[in-house]
C-alpha cells in the first residue's frame, strides 16, 4: 500500500539526516522532493502544492530551528499535514433515530460498489451487532444481483430482488421488509456504468429521494488516481453523497486518490478495503493512515486486529510453552492459522514499524500463498518431528521433502529459521501475546526469503 509514495518520501527525509538544524537551504530542498513524490504518486497538483507550503511554513518556525533533531521534528510535520489532508478524525457513518438505517451505495461500475456492500453488511453485523438487508438495486446487471446473493449467503443476510428492473421500487420495498422484520440496517447497492452519465446519476438521484438515506457512499477505485477523484466531484455535485470509501487499496502503490479526495471533495473518507475477502474492509483512520504512508507503521490496527482473532486462554498457554522451550512446529502452524486469519498477510506486515520497508528493500512481496510451501512441508511431518526436529535425519528430511514437493534445502533453511525464531518470541515474552505475534510475523518474513516462493 502506497510503496512508491513511501519510498519517494524516505528518500527525501535523508536529505535532512545529520543535519545540525534545518535551514532555507536543506528545507527547500526536501520540501521540492516531497511535492515531486506527491506529483508523481498522481496527487491533485492544488492539493500537493498546498500541502508542501504548509509543510514549509511550519518547518521554518523558530521551535524546529532550534530543535534536537531536526529530521524527527520534520517527519513529525509532514505526518500532521498528511493527517490533515486525509481528514484528520475519524468520521463514522450515521445511524438512523428509528430504524431502520438507510444506506445508500454509489459509484462507478467496476468500483466495487456489490463486493463492499456485502462487506459493509459483514461488518456492522459482526462489529456492530447490527441486523442488516441487502437491497438488490443494480437491476441492469443481472451478474450483479447473483454476486450480491452469493456474497450474502457466505455472511447469513437477506437480499431483497425483484424481477422488473425498477431500482427506486427495490430501494423502497427493501426498506418496508427491513421494518416489516424488524432488521435495523438497509444497505442499497445501485448500478454503476463505465463512466459518469445523466442516466446513472438520475436513478441514484430518484433513488436518494425516494429513501432520504441517513448514509450515502461513494465507492472509489483507489488505483484509478486522479480520475476517480474527477468521478467523486462530479458525483457530489448531483447527490450531495456523505462519505467515501476507497476499495483496492492494497493494490494501489502511489496513493493519489486518497490524499486528494478529502481536499477536492471536501467528504470523508470512511472506510477502505484492502482485498477481496468479505473481512477485508476497515474503518478509515487519518492519523494511522499517515503513519503507514511514513512508515511508521499501524500498531493500533495491528493490535485491534489480533485481539479479535487471539484467544487469551490459548495465549496464556502459548506463552508458558515458549518460556519453557516447548513451543514446536505445530504451535507455529496453528499461529501461522491465526495470523492469516486476521487479514491480508501483506497489509499485516506493513502495520510493524519498518517491515515494509525491509519488505521493499529486500524486493520481496508476501501474501497467503507465500506460506503454503511452509505448511506443505511441516503437515508432510510426523507428531513427534513436529515436536522435536532434532530426530530429523537424512533420511526424514529426503521423505519430507517428496511429501510436500520441496528440497532438503528448503527443510534445512525452514528448522534454521524456525530455531532463531523460538529464541527471539521467547526473548520477547515478557511483551504478551501481541508483541509475540508481531516478533514471529518478522520471523516469517525471514523465512519467506530463503524458501522457494522467496528467491
Amino acid at each position: 500500500m502506497f510503496q512508491d509514495l513511501s519510498s519517494k518520501l524516505d528518500s527525501a527525509f535523508q536529505k535532512l539526516k545529520g543535519e545540525s538544524k534545518i535551514t532555507d537551504v536543506n528545507i527547500a530542498e526536501t520540501v521540492r522532493e516531497i511535492r515531486r513524490a506527491l506529483l508523481d504518486a498522481d496527487v491533485n497538483y492544488e492539493v500537493a502544492k498546498k500541502f508542501t507550503n504548509d509543510v514549509k511554513e511550519r518547518a521554518m518556525g523558530e521551535d524546529v530551528l532550534n530543535a534536537v533533531n531536526p529530521g524527527q521534528q520534520f517527519t513529525k510535520i509532514v505526518h500532521d499535514e498528511l493527517t490533515g489532508i486525509l481528514g484528520q478524525e475519524r468520521v463514522d457513518i450515521s445511524v438512523a433515530h428509528t430504524p431502520p438505517t438507510v444506506i445508500l451505495i454509489a459509484g462507478l461500475q467496476g468500483s466495487g460498489k456489490t463486493t463492499f456492500s456485502a462487506k459493509l453488511a459483514r461488518y456492522l453485523k459482526q462489529e456492530n451487532n447490527r441486523n442488516p438487508i441487502l437491497a438488490a438495486a443494480d437491476v441492469y446487471r443481472p451478474a450483479a444481483i447473483d454476486q450480491l446473493k452469493t456474497l450474502a449467503g457466505q455472511i447469513d443476510v437477506p437480499v431483497y430482488s425483484i424481477e422488473q428492473k425498477d431500482a427506486v421500487r427495490v430501494a423502497k420495498e427493501a426498506v418496508s421488509m427491513a421494518k416489516s422484520l424488524a432488521l435495523d440496517t438497509v444497505i442499497i447497492d445501485t448500478a454503476g456504468r463505465m463512466h459518469v452519465d445523466e442516466k446513472m446519476m438520475d436513478e441514484v438521484a430518484e433513488i436518494k429521494e425516494a429513501v432520504q438515506p441517513d448514509e450515502t457512499l461513494f465507492i472509489v477505485d483507489s488505483m484509478t488516481g486522479q480520475d476517480a477523484v474527477n468521478t467523486a466531484k462530479e458525483f457530489n455535485e448531483v447527490i450531495d453523497y456523505d462519505g467515501v470509501v476507497l476499495t483496492k487499496l492494497d493494490g494501489d502503490t502511489r496513493g493519489g486518490a486518497a490524499l486528494s479526495i478529502k481536499t477536492v471533495v471536501q467528504k470523508p473518507i470512511k472506510f477502505v478495503s484492502t482485498g477481496e475477502k468479505l473481512d477485508a474492509l476497515s474503518p478509515f483512520y487519518p492519523d494511522r493512515m499517515s503513519q503507514r504512508i511514513l512508515g511508521m507503521g499501524d500498531v493500533v490496527s495491528l493490535v485491534e486486529k489480533a485481539q479479535k482473532e487471539f484467544d487469551e486462554e490459548e495465549a496464556q498457554k502459548l506463552q508458558k510453552k515458549i518460556k519453557s522451550d516447548e513451543f514446536d512446529l505445530e504451535d507455529f502452524y496453528e499461529q501461522l492459522q491465526q495470523v492469516k486469519n486476521m487479514g491480508n498477510i501483506s497489509d499485516l506486515v506493513g502495520m510493524i514499524p519498518g517491515a515494509g520497508k525491509a519488505l521493499q528493500e529486500a524486493d520481496t512481496e508476501l501474501d497467503e500463498d507465500s506460506f503454503k510451501p511452509i505448511e506443505a512441508i511441516i503437515c508432510s511431518m510426523t507428531p513427534e518431528e513436529k515436536h522435536n526436529p532434532d530426530i530429523l535425519n537424512a533420511n526424514r528430511r529426503r521423505r519430507i521433502a517428496k511429501g510436500s514437493g520441496t528440497s532438503v534445502s528448503d527443510i534445512n533453511d525452514l528448522i534454521k529459521q524456525f530455531e532463531q525464531m523460538k529464541k527471539m518470541m521467547k526473548s520477547f515474552s515478557g511483551m504478551g501475546k501481541i508483541g509475540q505475534m508481531m516478533q514471529g510475523m518478522k520471523g516469517m518474513k525471514g523465512m519467506k526469503g530463503n524458501l522457494p516462493f522467496g528467491r
